[in-house]
This record gives structure tokens, sequence and C-alpha cells, in this order.
């Protein structure tokens, strides 16, 4: 673009730059040759012979060098500029000079067939424009010209000009930042369509990683790869996968103008794998996976071909109390899987680790039968009864009905998690995955305790606890319960029959192993007669033998 292809404000840039480099009228503003005559530390000034009927004055800030030294002695020449009068004396500037010096040797290098870009910073406001130092160097910059905001303060902006007029006589330069970026946006525009219309892969490299994606330079404009974008498998964390520098084939999804936000796209330079899943994976398959992340409910594992797959909690052991996936994986561990669901519509993996691991119910089932004792941890405690943790990591249950052989005993009572019990197996299923134990089946069982002391036919008397359609059930001495069925508690009548009550009765049954003992109220009159004829039968018995006897010895 040619500057006279510009349109910018009727104005004197002349003017303008030299009014930016007085602060007063003076009769000259050329740049001269002066002798210091005197240097005055106390009022921080030197005097200056520029040939005129008084000194001028220059502060010594302005001679000073970096290390706040003066470098210069009385008698030295400097170059000067006249800002104007004080009185009558006048007043130089050593910057000034430098500024006007430096501007010359640009001037005289300078090449008109040449691009100059210059970055500088905005140094004040001017009338029609902006003052841009860049290398020691002041450059006007047309307000037209500047693309800058006059709603905010651009005093101490970074910006980037191109120079586009070069007056060597005056020694005015003039800058462009529109020309800049009414390039850069034609040469975006330009990159975007290209990319927009080709679908084809192209090369970018990483410029910055976000924890939401990373920017990446495609033919010299930036887009950014959304982290949903960067894998076939779903929204990753980029700095996983990738570092700063690096080159990634990308294909550009959306530009949006307003915002001037092009969005690429990763994953859609490369092959789906969903496409050819079938090719790929079989359920039932055994593949080698790498722990990617790592969550309470469960682990993701990559399985490579831009493949992950989730191993929910339940799939990690067949421990049932897993707490926390990390007390058995670590990321980038290495493992072996099972691929247990493959959800093309979805596009869902599931994957299992139990599944390659030895089922502990077999182990179980192969060292232990049913009536071994083992002892156990309770690992929790239900309204039902206790699990109990045995060897091996399996679990038994501890129904509330084989805790005690006391009545109404429930495990909840007696345990609590973490305590150690003692318990008999009475059950072992493999299919289902069950095991049953006893605790009561440790002890001597109240029927048993009760069976060393009585016999069936023996007389007993009981209090009445219940009455059931079919009998009534009465307590017993030694913690025991017996049942009279309906039909053996003649003559008693069922109806009159209350809790409380107390009943006599026979024994006709001792069930030790079922815990079962039966009385007979009816039997009773039978047993009692069956008694008394035993009684008087024996009393008849000794009675004719003592007889006997006497006979026996009056005969003699």
């Amino acid at each position: 673009m040619k500057f006279e292809d510009i349109e910018i404000e009727d104005v004197d840039f002349e003017a303008m730059l030299e009014e930016s480099f007085k602060k007063e009228e003076s009769r000259s503003g050329d740049l001269i040759e002066g002798t210091i005559v005197k240097i005055n530390e106390e009022d921080n000034q030197a005097l200056i012979d520029i040939g005129r009927k008084n000194e001028a004055v220059v502060s010594l800030d302005q001679l000073r060098d970096e290390e706040g030294n003066v470098p210069f002695k009385e008698g030295d020449t400097i170059p000067v500029v006249v800002t104007g009068m004080r009185g009558e004396r006048p007043m130089v500037s050593y910057d000034l000079a430098k500024k006007r010096q430096a501007m010359q040797e640009f001037l005289t290098e300078y090449d008109e067939s040449q691009e100059y870009i210059i970055e500088g910073t905005v140094v004040r406001k001017n009338k029609g424009g902006y003052v841009v130092e860049a290398g020691g160097l002041e450059f006007f910059m047309p307000r037209t010209l500047s693309y800058l905001s006059s709603k905010t303060d651009p005093i101490g902006k970074k910006v980037k000009a191109l120079i586009i007029k070069v007056d060597k006589e005056k020694g005015s330069v003039v800058v462009s930042r529109k020309e800049l970026i009414e390039r850069e946006r034609a040469k975006v525009q330009e990159v975007v369509e290209k990319l927009m219309e080709s679908k084809e892969p192209t090369t970018g490299v990483v410029k910055k990683i976000t924890s939401y994606g990373m920017f990446v330079d495609v033919g010299g404009i930036d887009g950014l790869v959304h982290y949903s974008q960067i894998s076939h498998k779903g929204p990753v964390n980029p700095a996983k996968y990738f570092q700063e520098g690096d080159e990634v084939k990308v294909v550009a999804l959306d530009y949006d103008k307003k915002k001037r936000h092009l969005s690429l796209s990763i994953k859609d330079a490369t092959p789906d794998p969903w496409e050819n899943i079938d090719e790929i994976l079989s359920v039932g398959d055994t593949v080698e996976a790498v722990v990617s992340n790592i969550e309470p409910y469960g682990a993701f594992v990559d399985l490579g071909e831009d493949l992950e797959a989730f191993l929910h909690v339940s799939e990690i052991s067949w421990d049932k109390n897993v707490k926390h996936p990390k007390d058995y994986l670590n990321v980038d561990d290495t493992i072996n899987v099972e691929v247990i669901e493959i959800d093309k519509e979805k596009r869902r993996l599931r994957v299992s680790l139990k599944n390659l691991l030895p089922k502990p119910m077999e182990e179980f089932s192969r060292k232990h039968r049913v009536g071994d004792v083992v002892s156990g941890t309770v690992s929790s405690v239900t309204d039902f009864g206790a699990f109990v943790r045995l060897e091996g990591g399996v679990e038994g249950l501890l129904h509330n009905q084989e805790v005690s052989w006391e009545k109404g005993k429930k495990a909840k009572d007696l345990y609590q998690a973490g305590d150690e019990v003692e318990v008999k197996i009475i059950r072992i299923d493999t299919d289902a995955g069950k095991i049953s134990l006893s605790r009561k089946a440790l002890e001597k069982s109240p029927a048993e305790a009760f069976a060393e002391k009585h016999k069936v036919g023996d007389i007993v008397t009981g209090i009445v606890k219940d009455k059931k359609d079919f009998g009534v059930f009465i307590a017993l001495d030694d913690n025991v319960d017996a049942l009279i069925r309906t039909e053996d508690l003649h003559p008693l009548k069922f109806d009159e029959i209350e809790k409380g009550q107390e009943i006599k009765g026979v024994i006709t049954q001792i069930d030790p192993k079922n815990d079962r003992i039966r009385v007979s109220v009816r039997r009773l009159e039978r047993q009692e007669e069956r008694e008394a004829l035993k009684r008087i039968t024996e009393e008849q018995d000794v009675s004719m033998t003592l007889g006997d006897i006497i006979k026996d010895k009056l005969q003699k």
C-alpha cells in the first residue's frame, strides 16, 4: 500500500513533530554544538556556550550515564537543541539532541526500496495523533492510522507500525499501525478461506497449552484445538499428549469473523477407530491397557488405537468392599483387561480386570468343606444377619437364626463391623457365590442339654408361651420350648388355655439335632395310671415277700 492511497487528515506533520520536541518557542530548534563551560553539582545543572550572549543551561540529569555519573568535563563539546528561554538565558536539551542525531543517522541510512516495521511504545499524545518511541527514536503516528480506541488511554501501550512516509529534509517520519493490522487481517482471511475450503489435514505447531485446549499456529495464524477435539477417546488433558513446539495434523472446523476465532480439530485429522471397531475388538478379548485416569467410581484405561475404556470399581476386584480404585491401581500402570461391553451407538467401551483374576469363591471351596470351623471379621451388620469376611476375601452370611440358641437374639445385638468371630460353615454354593455360616453350631443346643437330663416318658411341667392353630408352645426348664399339639391337649380345651398358664404333660419326643421336643397332656393320665399300677405292683411284691419270710420262720 502506498502512502498516497491512505487518507490522512490535512495536517502539518513537520509542525506536529517539532511541537513534540519543544516546550517553549525559541529562535532556533536546530541541532548545534555547545561547549561545557561549568558543571554545578549543587544546582544540578551545567552552563553551555552556544555562541550567544549568555550561556545556556541544561539539567545534569540529561548528562548522567546509567550509573548516575556525569561522563563529561568542562571544555567538552556536546550536541544540544535550543528549546526556549528563561529570561535572558537560553535553555537547551541534550536528550533532544541525541534523538535528533539518532534520527539523522536513521534517515541517512533509510532505504526507500525497503519496508520498515517498528516496535515501540506510545509515549505521548500530539495534535492529530501520537508519538511512538522505538529504539531511542520518536515517530509520529496519526490518529486515523493508529487503530487505537479513544475510550482508553494509549500511553504506555506497546505497538507495531509500518513506516509509510519519510521526509529527510524536515526530519519527519510517519508510521501506520492500521496498515499492519489490515495486512494481518487480509493474511488471516486468506489462510482461513484456504483451510475452510480444504478438508485435507494440514500441519501446525503447538504454540500454547491450556487447561481447556491448546493453540496451534497454522500458516501464521493461531487456532484453538478444544480439549474435546484432540482425541476420539473424548475430552483429554492436552498436556498429557503434547508439548509446545510439537507438530500436529489439524483440520479447520469453524471461523468466527466477529471474534476472529479459528477452531481446529486434531481428531478429525485422524481415522475414527469407532468406524471399524468390530475389526479391532470383540467382547471377551483380553487386551493390554494403560491406566490413564482414576476416579472414586472407577478408572479409565487407554487401549491404544485412540480408544479408551472404562473400568468400573466393581470390575477391579472380586472383593466386594473396594473403597477406592487407588487402593489397587496407579496412573500409568499397565494391566490386562477383558472387554465386556462395546456400545457403538454411545461410543462406550467397558472392561473388567477381575474376570482375569482367580475367583475367590472357587479358591475357597477347594480348601474348605461344610462343617469346617473358620475365623473371620465382621464386615457389615444388617437386619437379617452379619456378613463375615473369610480367607481369600470371600464373605459368608451369618443369619440371625444361626447367631445364638437364645430365642430372639440377632446379629446386631451381638456384633459390629470389625469384630473377630469363629463360625462353622453350614453351606457352600459355588455357583451362586454364597456361603452360609453358623455361630450357634459351635455350641451345645438347649435340646441337647435337656436330652442329657430327660427321656421320653418323663412327666414335665411348663408355662404356656404361645398358641398356634396346630398347638401350644410351653417353656420348660433349661431354656427349652416344647410343643403340645392340639390333639394331645385332651382333656384340656384349646380355647380355655391362656398364656402364662401352667400345664403338665408327658415327653413324647426329644430331637436334639433339630432342637425339637414334644409333650402330650392326653398321655399324662395313662402315664400316671401306669406309674400308679407299677407302684402298687411293686408294693404287693414287697408285702408277699415279707409274709413268706415270716411264714417260713414260724414253721421252723
